[in-house]
């Protein structure tokens, strides 16, 4: 049985503060909202999703992606580390090791896309549509790669098949 971080939970009860130049702060006072790294994909989201004529709207975009590619950074250590996530997966069931290839896979396109978000919102002269646009690319690769994950997890917890201890 795998017993590190498997997976966080996906929504907590977080205070809500606002961040300082956030005129749309997500959701209503006491509202759960996803936690860790799923929460900063939201907020990043929501940022990219204001009317790109509000004040700082390009500020807001990359102050929102800098949490997303730190915890992506760290979703990657925790999963392909010596010891991580998917090692000890493997260990327990083998029959997954098709599934976590894909997903060790996925991480370096994703890596390739934030970067790729962070230099367009870097250049001022850079048009917002084109920056939406990665962003939204982006945005996809996250969701897919989570929802595999996920899958990924039950398979291996709720799948009962035998055999494998």
């Amino acid at each position: 049985m795998v017993t590190g971080p498997v997976q966080q939970p996906s929504l907590v009860a977080r205070p809500r503060a606002a961040h300082p130049v956030d005129p749309h702060p997500i959701g209503l006072p006491g509202e759960p909202r996803p936690a860790g790294l799923a929460g900063d994909v939201h907020a990043f989201g929501r940022a990219v999703a204001v009317p790109t004529t509000e004040p700082r709207w390009r500020e807001e975009v990359l102050s929102r992606l800098r949490p997303v590619r730190q915890g992506f950074a760290e979703h990657v250590r925790v999963t392909e580390g010596p010891g991580g996530l998917y090692r000890e997966l493997l260990t327990q069931s083998p029959r997954l090791e098709h599934g976590v290839r894909l997903l060790t896979r996925e991480h370096a396109p994703i890596v390739a896309a934030l970067l790729a978000v962070q230099r367009i919102a870097e250049q001022p002269e850079a048009h917002p549509d084109e920056l939406r646009h990665r962003a939204g690319h982006l945005l996809r690769k996250l969701a897919r790669h989570r929802r595999r994950g996920a899958d990924l997890l039950w398979e291996a917890y709720q799948t009962d098949l035998g055999g494998e201890t």
